[in-house]
């Protein structure tokens, strides 16, 4: 897999958890429990997708 396609894979994951997210909090018996899960989860996405899309750094 390319690192573009990775990358893709992981924006759609984090896409699909945001939506996951806006609809298990609309639901009339919230689970907070589990929506702090899952924004934790788009999170973690969201770190390694800036991770893999920044520069090489040369030291």
């Amino acid at each position: 897999m390319s690192m573009e396609s990775h990358i893709a894979e992981l924006q759609r994951r984090h896409a699909a958890l945001d939506r996951e997210i806006v609809d298990a909090s609309a639901h009339p018996s919230v689970d907070e429990i589990r929506v702090t899960e899952l924004k934790r989860k788009k999170l973690a996405l969201k770190e390694q997708i800036e991770r893999l899309k920044a520069p090489m750094s040369v030291h």
